[in-house]
């Protein structure tokens, strides 16, 4: 039989790659979606495309009951991919905004894997695979409110790999650093739902910065992998034998990685301020 993996966030980028990388290498792939209409596109693909929306409890649950009808009740891993940004100064961002944030980044992604250990525990063996970031090994100007969620990830995933060692459930992070997709253009409606960065303090450095990052296409960021690059990793905490606890991407994350290990925070926060 197949292995089978459920990806959340496939309606784009680093999901929907891993999605046809994963199918390409053998798995049977559930590659569900927020929104219906691209579940309806990825089915039309070929796809099981269960919908699943981390903000949603509802739809974890039935979509995750979708999967486990369709495979007889098992599930060989899960790779929780789906997330958000927004975008702002960290004293602009409302307790809403960041309350929406956490909702899927965080606590989606926990009822997910809290639903698929059973299920995991019961066949003796299962892969939990988050998507982390750069951003939750060191934070960033202006992204304070999707790093806060993926330091809160990071420490997530770390107590959950401990306490799953005697079920035989390998709970792995992966966390890239720029990879194509499209974050920021999903990032805006979220800047402008939330973001009154006209009657900020900070007005001059969003005009002077944030805003042309935002609406205006510059090209791959320095160091900018495709999202390939993601799914080859995940491939590997899929497969491997003994798989890494975590696995870096992109060069930015080596560095930051190896940086935050070997200089003091003074001398961090002097490098990162210049970001």
């Amino acid at each position: 039989m197949r292995k089978s993996i459920l990806i959340t966030g496939c309606s784009s980028g680093i999901g929907y790659d891993a999605a046809q990388g994963m199918r390409a290498a053998g798995w049977r792939v559930f590659a569900s979606c927020r929104k219906p209409a691209d579940c309806v596109r990825l089915q039309a693909e070929g796809f099981d495309s269960p919908r699943i929306d981390y903000s949603d409890a509802p739809s974890i649950q039935s979509g995750l009951a979708e999967v486990l009808q369709a495979t007889g009740g098992t599930l060989d891993a899960l790779f929780n991919n789906g997330a958000y940004a927004l975008p702002g100064a960290l004293e602009d961002v409302p307790r809403d905004g960041l309350r929406e944030i956490f909702e899927c980044n965080l606590f989606g992604v926990h009822d997910l894997s809290c639903a698929v250990i059973p299920v995991m525990r019961a066949q003796g063996h299962g892969r939990i695979i988050n998507c982390s970031s750069v951003l939750g090994l060191v934070p960033m100007k202006w992204r304070g409110a999707y790093s806060a969620s993926k330091y809160a990830m990071e420490g997530l995933s770390d107590t959950l790999r401990l306490e799953m060692r005697a079920a035989g459930i390998d709970v792995i992070l992966i966390e890239p650093g720029p990879i194509t997709s499209d974050i920021r253009r999903n990032s805006i409606p979220h800047f402008e739902r939330f973001i009154d960065w006209k009657n900020s303090a900070r007005r001059s450095e969003y005009e002077n910065g944030l805003i042309d990052r935002l609406y205006t296409s510059s090209g791959p960021d320095p160091f900018e992998l495709p999202a390939s690059a993601v799914t080859a990793k995940l491939r590997h905490a899929c497969e491997a034998r003994r798989p890494k606890p975590r696995y870096y991407v992109t060069k930015p994350t080596y560095i930051m990685g190896a940086l935050k290990r070997i200089l003091t925070t003074r001398a961090l926060d002097r490098i990162l301020s210049k970001g």
